[in-house]
């Protein structure tokens, strides 16, 4: 099992052994756009007010305004009540991205990072296989929500990006690009992060100038707030996560890049 979890800083264990610590942000600042300072934000459960380079904020005092912020910013492991052992464990779809039958009597709720290697293992080796059994014969779908890493630069831009995919109806497609892609826009700088999310959207025939304006705009950051703080809510600590059931039955909570035959025994059990 692996999955991605966020680097902190002045780590201490807590009662249950995990550790209760301060976050350090990365600055993901898109140079030209309008985002929120999300990714420091998100670890406080808060969302802090978008600024554009217009503003006459630079690098520096961006990081300065991040590192102001990370020093407020405490995560207890164990903030959230445990559940108790007679109750199901349901977890919100929100409005996001569904790839299979809308009807499907089984959910997989992935939590993920378009910029984590273990997300892009399982969108390589164990997405295909779910899909063949299950999304292709009416069994299960999946959604899939927002939860980028403080710890990759380049995530919150990219989850950006495809919600303005989605806006244009081409959510699974974008998706595809950018784990597919992911070694070539991973390590760009953030000043030239814009270009090349662009012309990923080109390339799939999507509306330049409407793709644009999104990336331009604010409208995408509360939807990815929204779904980190599920995501905090439900227990999520790295990606990939997943929750597999339904509101009948309740989820079973998955992490890491877990194999095939996981999922499989997942939703057999779960399978009426």
């Amino acid at each position: 099992m692996s999955e991605d979890v966020p680097t902190f800083v002045n780590s201490q264990p807590d009662d249950t052994g995990n550790s209760t610590s301060t976050g350090q942000s990365s600055n993901n600042m898109l140079k030209g756009m309008v985002v929120a300072i999300a990714v420091a934000a998100f670890f406080a459960g808060y969302f802090a007010a978008t600024l554009t380079d217009s503003d006459g904020i630079t690098d520096e005092q961006m990081d300065m305004i991040i590192s102001e912020i990370d020093s407020k910013v405490i995560i207890q492991a164990d903030e959230n009540p445990s559940q108790a052992a007679d109750e199901i464990l349901l977890v919100s779809l929100d409005d996001d991205p569904i790839k299979g039958s809308p009807d499907a009597e089984i959910t997989i709720v992935e939590f993920s990072d378009f910029q984590c290697p273990f997300c892009a293992r399982f969108y390589e080796q164990t997405l295909p296989l779910i899909e063949q059994e299950y999304l292709d014969t009416g069994k299960a779908n999946l959604v899939y929500r927002d939860f980028p890493l403080q710890i990759h630069a380049n995530a919150v831009p990219a989850h950006i990006a495809s919600e303005c995919a989605d806006e244009q109806g081409q959510f699974w497609l974008y998706h595809d690009v950018l784990f597919e892609r992911q070694k070539e826009w991973e390590s760009i700088p953030r000043e030239n992060i814009a270009t090349i999310l662009i012309q990923y959207s080109e390339d799939l025939g999507l509306d330049r100038d409407e793709f644009e304006s999104c990336l331009n705009s604010n409208a995408m950051s509360l939807e990815i707030q929204n779904d980190y703080q599920d995501g905090v809510k439900y227990g999520v600590r790295g990606t990939p996560a997943f929750f597999v059931g339904n509101d009948d039955t309740g989820y079973v909570a998955l992490s890491g890049a877990q194999p095939f035959e996981v999922f499989q025994r997942v939703i057999e059990s779960k399978l009426g």
